[in-house]
């Protein structure tokens, strides 16, 4: 699913490095997130 530039991204759970699970609108009006995905970063490509 792709969004537009300016669209809000939808609200997602993900596990953080220290193992808690971290829920995107959590921070929702409190601070700014930043998303970066690198899809090989963890692979032997």
């Amino acid at each position: 699913m792709a969004l537009a530039v300016g669209q809000m991204a939808p609200d997602f759970t993900l596990k953080s490095h220290d193992g808690r699970m971290v829920r995107l609108g959590d921070y929702l009006g409190k601070k700014n997130v930043v998303m970066a995905f690198f899809p090989l970063a963890f692979t032997p490509v």
